[in-house]
């Protein structure tokens, strides 16, 4: 048999992958980054599955620049003002099919999901009073009866005294408070967890398990449209499941369902307000499973990590403590009141900007025709994303010490660079078209939950040398927070 002919296919492939592969390396060959990305995502492979994913982009912008070359044809960014170009309300730059890994319903997109540009603006139109919690009767209340709910469960299952030692792991506590909060002023009733002390549908179990599949879905996008194809409809979770995504699923088709139809019920809660801005039932059901895992998840990372902070810097927890010892505020202390208190809105910020929550990489497109960044040209469909820690703990924006917690920092300088500062901390819920829609939420639940949690208890570390376990794929798993919680006699 003359097999000269298949020889000859052999080698014009392998030309033609090696080409291929020549022409990828060449066309962004002048951004520095580490050995190998310009080839393959090995590199970005590793990186995203080996726990440090935030501390790793972080170490690699410090090494090779504000502008870093990370995969074949994609970059990431430490840079604010990239970030911000890169997100501007009529920037030219839009979502890379990166999103199209962060479905949770396989046939449908969410206002997280989303990609079409036009769509994604008319989601957020509609969804925008209700994030904004202005169309939430008992937005406020709401979060001040599931702190409360929080605090009497840590009353009297968990106090240590002198004669009694209870460590209590508070990772999975944080968790159960954010998500009865959301579904309290997402759907009106509340999923029990901090009642129940558990939980109740798996939901925690959930996110750990599906965050590095949708992970792995963004950094190669062409298999997700295999996986969210119809050959993989029979392993998605479903509505009759009982427990994880799929009960939460069947809870969000059953509370959308009571708003429409003949019979339909009015309700002031956040899917109440959706539907009266024009989305339908479909469009309902998706996002408010979204707000399960947008919301309650990065809002639980916010307060663990500022707990930490501050019951490990006692000077910091000195000052927070006179600050409010000496304030006239409410019990449970306003979200108005919250905001007039200087020391514990520093703390809120460094507390986000040590730690923001969502470090995926968000990767944008670069418009047809290129763009000129940090001195480099981007050549047009090249993708670039921002690493959030590395915006934050850069010294070139926030000085030698950017990587110390210091409230005190917030105080410093004139008032435009106090305004800047403000600005750039910000971003760690996004920016422009792409503003994270729960900020003002998620800023509400922090400025009182510190509060009332010192204002009746004290927090001691159980093992200093390893506060809690932390796993990071673009979100942070956290778990075995462990700390003694003892009673404070009310000062405030």
């Amino acid at each position: 048999m003359n097999t000269e002919p298949f020889r000859w296919i052999v080698a014009i492939l392998l030309g033609l992958v090696v080409s291929s592969w020549i022409r990828t390396y060449i066309r962004l060959r002048h951004i520095p980054g580490p050995p190998g990305v310009g080839f393959s995502k090995l590199w970005l492979l590793k990186k995203s599955f080996g726990g440090r994913f935030h501390l790793d982009t972080l170490e690699t912008c410090e090494k090779y620049g504000s502008i870093v070359r990370i995969g074949p044809n994609e970059l990431i960014t430490n840079d604010i003002e990239v970030v911000r170009r890169t997100s501007a309300v009529r920037s030219p730059y839009v979502r890379s099919n990166w999103y199209d890994g962060l479905r949770f319903d396989p046939g449908h997109n969410t206002v997280l999901s989303e990609s079409d540009e036009q769509v994604h603006l008319v989601l957020r139109t509609k969804m925008g009073a209700g994030y904004s919690g202005k169309e939430i009767d008992h937005l406020e209340q709401s979060i001040d009866a599931n702190i409360a709910q929080l605090v009497e469960l840590l009353t009297t299952k968990y106090l240590s005294t002198t004669d009694c030692y209870k460590p209590v792991d508070l990772a999975p506590k944080f968790q159960y408070f954010t998500l009865d909060v959301i579904s309290d002023i997402a759907f009106g009733k509340s999923l029990g967890n901090l009642e129940a002390d558990q939980d109740v549908w798996s939901f925690i179990k959930t996110v750990q398990d599906s965050t590095p599949l949708v992970i792995f879905l963004a950094i190669f996008p062409g298999l997700s449209k295999i996986f969210f194809s119809r050959l993989c409809e029979r392993f998605w979770p479903k509505v009759t499941d009982s427990d994880g995504l799929g009960k939460l699923m069947a809870i969000a088709k059953d509370v959308v369902a009571e708003r429409f139809g003949p019979n339909r019920k009015t309700h002031r809660d956040m899917i109440g307000s959706f539907i009266r801005h024009g989305l339908t039932q479909r469009e309902a059901e998706a996002e408010a499973v979204l707000q399960f895992f947008a919301g309650a998840e990065t809002s639980a990372i916010a307060i663990r990590a500022t707990l930490l902070y501050i019951t490990t810097n006692p000077q910091v927890c000195n000052s927070l403590l006179s600050e409010l010892s000496s304030a006239t505020i409410s019990d449970p202390i306003t979200d108005e009141e919250a905001r007039k208190l200087p020391y514990l809105q520093a703390v809120i910020k460094e507390g986000l900007r040590l730690y923001p929550p969502i470090t995926g990489l968000a990767l944008k497109l670069v418009p047809a025709g290129g763009d000129t960044l940090k001195g480099h040209y981007i050549p047009g469909g090249t993708k670039i994303g921002w690493t959030p820690f590395g915006m934050m703990m850069n010294t070139e924006v926030w000085g030698a010490d950017a990587k110390l917690f210091r409230p005190e920092r917030w105080f410093e300088g004139s008032s435009d660079e106090k305004k800047r500062r403000e600005m750039d901390v910000d971003m760690v819920f996004g920016y422009g078209k792409y503003l994270c829609l729960g900020r003002n939420i998620a800023l509400m639940e922090l400025n009182k939950i510190f509060v009332q949690l010192l204002r009746n208890f004290d927090f001691a570390v159980v093992d200093p040398t390893q506060p809690w376990k932390t796993y990071n794929v673009g979100l942070h798993m956290q778990s075995d927070m462990w700390m003694r919680v003892t009673k404070r006699i009310p000062s405030f």
